[in-house]
């Protein structure tokens, strides 16, 4: 199966791609879909979600939840272990009326017998639903009182078993509480703080309702946000283009952060909390130094909208407490079984990549690993290094520090091209391995690092002629729309202007660009989800297929009879 590129050359669905650790191979047999599949027809836009839950009853503690159109099925995940039986969901569910957009589980409420999962709706409803019991749960802002417009986001706070927080394409951001009613007529609000580009209201009213608290949000719809694996602090993007860090119990903002260009659409946490990453309408991932308050650097290698931004935190490298940990494992251990002889290959060459950074580094080393996948159908990995996080602290003064001597990069390491054959920074590609890749002038800090960086010495001439093209993808029109229910106390300027050359939002050639360690093309529809599971990578693309890649040396699937797909019963559960 191959399309047609915008290049005009044909991209091959990729099923397997290879990154240091070894090559992790598409599960055939592990794809989640509809029992019976249909031709995609292209007629609903809301994006396929993933949400996982463990359960804690073996074999197969795993369950999984995903929508496709006006439908929501709950399996059990059997990963990369079992074929999955799409002729026996725990639930499925048909609305009418109304999509299903996004959900998330309750994971601190959770047993064999009974889970919660919460459920938004395109037509702001949100449902609170129980698919082992079949349950249909509570339904709250069922009138459309409290918001009128799509839910974007919903998410469980953490540490709060009965309380969870919801986003709007309105721009507003809700906080419930699940044994409170929402009440019979819309809510009266009350100021209760307000700062730069955002306010938070209560509701007037003589017994304590839903909504809790009410976020209004800077201009447009607000696409995501994400608590930090801490629990103290809330990221939240929005249409208007700024990514917005609050210490959640204090409400104080703490830092923003613009996007080249367009709105951000997605954002994620590394797991020690230390950086955000986002991804959104000008085809680049950022990330973003939270303590610092500042772009570390920008990765390029998407050809289209970011949709989903994410961490994995079993291949970073991450020294939080003087040791190195590797996929969750002391050095100072893996070196141990090294030793003795007895690990995998997977966990040979990692091994050898990490003792040979330590030897040429010494014993601090941190490599943060995201991913990110897109409208343009392509999965990209990243590495985020020290040698990045170190050039950015001193950009205007510093030209190049990764590399002092081009010719010494190590032969096993990817070539790339001379940047002085570089025209433009966007739309020339190379082929590596087949795919297109931008072309640049790559350098490569050390053997545990395959990844590609320009300098910025190196980049300024070329960007000094041609920066990173503004409508390279066509942004939002609707942002507008969305701000009927905005306060007046946001003053509308262009801040993109306004920022643009400042730490919030520096130039291209101020921070470090980096190229992707993998850009390949694994669907022929729009890629809407990525996540980061111990055994495997999953995706989903909008044509609502979810499919499995297990990581290198895991256990193979377990080889059975293709399964006979039948159409499973489901009930149809009105949302008004």
């Amino acid at each position: 199966m191959a399309s047609q590129s915008e290049g005009g050359g044909k991209d091959e669905i990729k099923e397997e791609f290879t990154t240091r650790e070894g090559t992790y191979k598409l599960m055939q047999w592990s794809e989640y879909t509809k029992p019976t599949r249909v031709p995609f027809n292209g007629q609903s836009n809301t994006p396929v979600r993933a949400s996982f839950i463990n359960v804690g009853d073996d074999p197969s503690p795993d369950r999984i939840c995903f929508n496709i159109g006006r439908e929501l099925y709950f399996y059990v995940y059997k990963g990369v272990k079992k074929a999955a039986d799409l002729t026996k969901p725990v639930d499925k569910r048909l609305y009418k009326g109304t999509f299903p957009t996004c959900h998330d589980f309750n994971k601190i409420l959770v047993t064999s017998e009974s889970v919660r999962l919460l459920v938004g709706f395109t037509a702001g409803q949100i449902q609170l639903i129980d698919p082992i019991k079949k349950e249909l749960g509570r339904l709250y802002n069922e009138e459309r009182l409290i918001d009128k417009s799509k839910v974007t986001c919903i998410k469980w706070i953490p540490g709060q078993p009965n309380q969870f927080l919801v986003s709007h394409a309105s721009g507003q951001l809700y906080v419930y509480n699940e044994e409170l009613p929402c009440g019979p007529t819309p809510p009266n609000y009350q100021p209760f703080k307000q700062g730069e580009g955002y306010s938070i209201h209560t509701c007037k009213t003589k017994s304590t309702r839903n909504p809790l608290y009410r976020w209004v949000i800077g201009q447009g719809a607000i696409n995501e946000f994400a608590f930090s694996p801490c629990s103290k602090y809330l990221a939240v993007v929005s249409q208007d283009g700024f990514l917005r860090v609050f210490h959640y119990d204090s409400m104080e903002l703490l830092g923003t952060m613009r996007s080249y260009f367009g709105g951000l659409l997605c954002v994620c946490w590394a797991p020690d909390s230390k950086f955000i990453v986002t991804g959104g309408e000008d085809d680049l991932v950022t990330v973003w130094s939270f303590f610092d308050k500042r772009v570390v650097c920008r990765g390029q290698g998407h050809r289209s909208w970011v949709n989903v931004v994410a961490f994995d935190p079993y291949t970073s490298i991450i020294n939080s407490d003087g040791s190195e940990l590797l996929n969750g494992t002391k050095l100072e251990d893996i070196k141990a079984t090294v030793a003795n002889g007895n690990q995998s290959n997977h966990q040979r060459n990692s091994s050898e990549l990490s003792q040979n950074s330590v030897q040429s580094q010494g014993s601090s080393i941190t490599t943060y690993r995201f991913g990110s996948v897109g409208q343009d159908t392509m999965l990209c990995l990243w590495d985020l290094t020290e040698d990045v996080i170190r050039q950015a602290v001193n950009t205007r003064t510093r030209t190049s520090i990764l590399i002092s001597n081009p010719n010494s990069v190590s032969a096993t390491l990817p070539r790339c091209n001379s940047v002085q054959k570089t025209n433009s920074l966007v739309g020339n590609d190379v082929s590596v391995d087949g795919n297109a890749h931008p072309v640049g002038n790559s350098v490569m800090a050390n053997s545990t690092n395959r990844f590609a960086t320009l300098s910025l010495g190196e980049r300024k001439e070329i960007t000094e002629k041609k920066e990173h093209k503004r409508n390279f993808s066509l942004s939002s029109k609707s942002s507008e729309k969305n701000n009927v229910l905005k306060s007046n106390h946001v003053k509308h300027v262009d801040e993109s202007i306004k920022v643009l050359g400042t730490c919030s939002c520096p130039r291209l050639e101020e921070v470090p660009l980096l190229e992707p360690l993998v850009c390949k093309k694994i669907s022929s529809e729009r890629l809407t989800e990525l996540a980061f599971r111990e055994e495997c990578i999953v995706t989903a693309c909008q044509e609502g297929i979810v499919n499995t890649w297990a990581r290198p040396g895991k256990v193979a699937l377990t080889q059975h009879t293709a399964l006979s797909p039948q159409t499973s019963t489901g009930e149809m559960y009105p949302v008004q």
